[in-house]
Formats: structure tokens, sequence, C-alpha cells
């Protein structure tokens, strides 16, 4: 923005509007009709500031809710406060600074338009007027002064004016009651030189909806990276039992969500909610992956170094004389043994025991055949044994298969029930904000159109009657599409419990097909 252009002063002003949650303006001397005249481009602001995008007609009904504070500081006062002869606090003097005339003549409207402004746009007003600093000798070094050489009076004042900005300003929210840190300041600082520069409007509803994709996609962000480093660190200790590596997924799932929903705000689809969602499953799913290879490999490490005396045997022949099977299946049994009473192999521990078993099929069958110390009979009890123990191995397999399933659809459905906790309450709260948002809007105006009716200004107050409907009708409007997205997300909920309970019986019924019902073999196992 050029210093030369003409619009320079009404940018600025737009722009400290927009971007603060007190404005304060400063003056010198009294608040007089020139005073007010300066502060012309307060007009203009409808002209600098849109509330919402559409371009059917201008709305600036609604600015009283989200423009700041207003407080006028007027310096270098000299005056006796006072209204017809009687004293007046320094608001009672703003006011009737900003008391409107009668009539509608041009002039009489070029004197009501800046202050019925500034009284239309800004929710409160405060005045302080401030008495010279020092005596007039010492102004040319009143940098240098100390506070025990400046006026009481002015001390007095410079005190209640700090007590009162830092005690009373609002936090600067965005509509809907967002609030505005510093990090958030900074994108809308850029994005508002950057839409003046270019010629263009700010508007608010287009800032919220920038600032919205800004904060959720970072949001999102954020909490996948408390989730993945959080379980990242259980990967140190894998392979670990369902039960655990479940149960932290659930709470850094329940922890990511806080951290997006804390600075998350207007997902009013879902669709980051749902995209965080959907990013956490799918890494989850890789820490399972992870989890099952560890407990495979060093599942298969265990029978690897049990096994390795038997095939030792092997490679001796030691099975081949009479007896041999006999021998073969104590041999294999105290492998079994020995690898069940081992507690940290993990998820995979019955399914890598399931295939090492099926491995040992021929052997155990060529041993058998080659046994000559055993009847046909007793061969064929032999098999029929092996066939059961291979059956009752796939049985356990499957069983903990499906126990495994069964654990995963319970943890994502309390993650899912949590987050949805999680959504619900941040809804409230928005609620809450419009809520509180228009009602301070509304009680703004109210003062306002009491004080017009009081002066006689029937026709503007009837107008703003008016005004307020409208903007009470478009608030009802918000909470009843809050409402509806609301009901909507509830409705999700159950739905999506419900694909995952039939999920779950789909799998478990595949599971349960699985289950041998006859035939197979293996190895021998007394």
């Amino acid at each position: 923005m050029s210093q030369g252009d003409p619009k320079h002063d009404t940018q600025i002003f737009s722009l400290a509007v927009l971007l603060s949650s007190t404005l304060v303006y400063n003056s010198r001397g009294t608040i007089d009709n020139r005073a007010v005249e300066d502060l012309q481009y307060v007009t203009e602001l409808a002209e600098y500031i849109k509330v919402k995008s559409s371009d059917a007609g201008r709305d600036d009904s609604e600015f009283v809710k989200f423009f700041p504070s207003f407080i006028w500081a007027v310096r270098d006062f000299t005056l006796e406060r006072k209204i017809d002869g009687k004293d007046a606090t320094e608001d009672e003097y703003l006011d009737f600074a900003l008391k409107l005339k009668p009539g509608n003549s041009k002039k009489v409207n070029d004197h009501n338009l800046p202050r019925e402004c500034i009284r239309k746009y800004f929710p409160s007003r405060k005045c302080f007027t401030f008495p010279f600093p020092s005596r007039p000798e010492d102004v040319i070094r009143l940098e240098s002064l100390s506070q025990s050489e400046l006026a009481p009076a002015f001390l007095e004042v410079t005190d209640r004016f700090c007590t009162f900005v830092f005690d009373q300003s609002p936090v600067k929210q965005l509509k809907d009651g967002h609030t505005v840190d510093g990090r958030i300041l900074g994108h809308l600082m850029k994005m508002y030189v950057e839409t003046m520069s270019s010629g263009g409007v700010p508007c608010l509803e287009n800032a919220v909806v920038a600032m919205a994709q800004i904060e959720n996609e970072a949001a999102v962000k954020e909490g996948l990276e408390v989730y993945e480093s959080g379980m990242a660190q259980l990967t140190a200790y894998f392979p670990v039992d369902l039960r655990d590596i479940t149960a932290e997924h659930q709470r850094l799932n329940s922890l990511a969500t806080e951290v997006f929903i804390k600075r998350s705000f207007k997902d009013d689809d879902g669709k980051h909610i749902k995209s965080l969602e959907e990013a956490v499953n799918e890494l989850f799913s890789g820490f399972l992956q992870q989890n099952e290879e560890a407990s495979a490999l060093i599942s298969q490490e265990v029978l690897t170094g049990l096994s390795a005396p038997l095939r030792e045997r092997l490679q001796q022949g030691f099975y081949t004389a009479a007896g041999g099977y006999q021998l073969y299946c104590q041999d294999m049994e105290d492998i079994v043994v020995k690898y069940k009473s081992q507690t940290h192999l993990g998820v995979k521990a019955e399914y890598v025991l399931e295939e090492f078993l099926k491995q040992r099929k021929e052997e155990s069958s060529a041993i058998l055949q080659a046994d000559q110390s055993l009847s046909d009979m007793e061969r064929q009890i032999c098999e029929q044994r092996e066939r059961a123990v291979m059956l009752e191995q796939e049985v356990k397999a499957n069983e903990e298969r499906q126990r495994q399933l069964e654990e995963r659809m319970r943890a994502e459905q309390r993650s899912n029930e949590e987050r949805m906790r999680l959504v619900l309450q941040q809804m409230e709260e928005e609620m809450e904000a419009q809520r509180k948002e228009a009602q301070r809007a509304t009680e703004s105006q109210l003062c306002e159109q009491a004080a017009l009716l009081q002066r006689g200004f029937q026709e503007k107050a009837d107008q703003m009657g008016r005004d307020m409907r409208a903007v009470q009708r478009r608030a009802e409007e918000a909470q009843q599409a809050k409402s509806q997205e609301f009901t909507r997300l509830l409705e999700q909920q159950d739905r999506r419990h419900n694909e995952a309970m039939a999920m779950m019986r789909q799998q478990n019924q595949a599971i349960q097909n699985q289950r041998p019902r006859g035939g197979g073999g293996g190895c021998c196992i007394q």
C-alpha cells in the first residue's frame, strides 16, 4: 500500500479493525466536530471490509459481532468535562460528542454519518482524557523525564487506561469464537495485506475459511506426529501382546484427536478429522504388521534353535533304526513344550508353530514308514494321532487369529467412540461461542436502539430493530445448521459402529470357515 495513495489511511484503519480486539484511537485536544471528521474514514469501513463473500447486497449489520472494542484516547486534554454545566465522566463526554442531530439536511447527515458508524459498528466504547504529562517547559525532554517528574493527574489516567486495556480487553477471536493466537495473527496479517495490495476487499468469511484450511491441515499433521512418535517408542519392545499395542494405539489415538481439536476449527464437514482417522488407522496397520513380523521372526528363531539337535540327529540317521519314530515324536514333543513355555514370542507364535509342524510332515511320515518295529495297525494309529495333533494346532491358530481380530475391532470401536465424544464436545463449544457472539451483538444493539429512541430517532431505531432481527434470524439458522451437523455426526457414529460390527462378524465367519474338518497331517506329538 503506497503512502501517497488517498486510500492509505482508510486501509490502515481497516487493517487495525480487522486485527485488533480493542482498537485505541488517539487524538489531541478535544473531541469536537473536527476531531470526529478526522475520523471520517470510519464511514468507509463497509467499502473496505466484507462479512460474507457473497456479492448479493452489502451486509454490514453483523459488523458489531466481529469489530473490536473502541477506546478514544484524548491527549493533552485541557477542557473541563461538563455537559450543560454539569460534570461529566469521560464516557459521558464521548457519548455527548457522538450525539446525533435531528433532521435530514445534507449538513445534518454529514454531521451524523461518522457518529452513526462509530455507534453502529463498535460493540463497546470507552474514553480516556489525558492531561499534559508535564510542565510545558519540560515537554522537549519528555522522553528523559523520570516518573516522579510526570504530572500526577497524567499518571492517574495512564494507570486507569493500562488497567482497563489489560483487564478488560477481550482475546481476539474469529467468527464463531475461535481464538486468534500469534501464529494465526501472522497468517491474517499476510492475508489481509495481500488482499488490500491487490485491490481486493478483505472478507471475514473468506478469512475464516482460509484460516480453517491452514489450521486444520496443520492440526492433522500435529496429531499424526504425536501418534507416530508415541507408537515408534513402542517398536523398541516388539513383539508385544496385541492387548498392549491396541491399548497404546487407543491412548495415542485419543491424544492425537485432542491435539487436532485443540488447533482445528470449522471442520464442519468432518473432512480433516476423517483424514486424521484414516492416516492413524493406516499407521496402526503398519505398526501391527511390524509387530507381527517381529513376532514371526523371533518365533522362527526360537524354533530353529530348539530344533537344531533334531536336525543333527536326522542327518546322523538317528531315527532310521527300529523304534526311531517313537524317539522322533519324543524329541518333537520336547521342542513344542519348550517353545510354548516362551513368554515373549508375540502374536504369531501359534501360526509359526502351525507352519513348523506342517513342514515336519514329510520327514515324520518317512520316519514312520521306515520304522520296522511298528505293525501296519500301529502305523495307522500313529497317522491318526498326527492328524489329530495337526487339527488341534490349526484350531489354536485360528482361535488366536479370531481373538486378535476381536481385540482389534474392540479397540477401533473404543477409539471411534472417544473420537466422536471429543468432536461432539468441540461442536457444543462452538455452538456456545456462536450463541455468546450473537448475544453480545444483540445487547450492544439494544443499548444503541434505546439511546436512539430516547433522543427521538424513531426511524433509525426501527431500522436498527430490523437489522437486529435479521442478525438474530441468521444466528438461529447457524445454530440450526450446527444442530443438524451434530445429528449427522451421531448418525455417522452409529453407521460406523454397525459397519465395524458387520466386518468383524464377516471376518469371524471367514475364520470359522477355514477351520479344519478332517484330513491333513503333520508331525506326531504324544
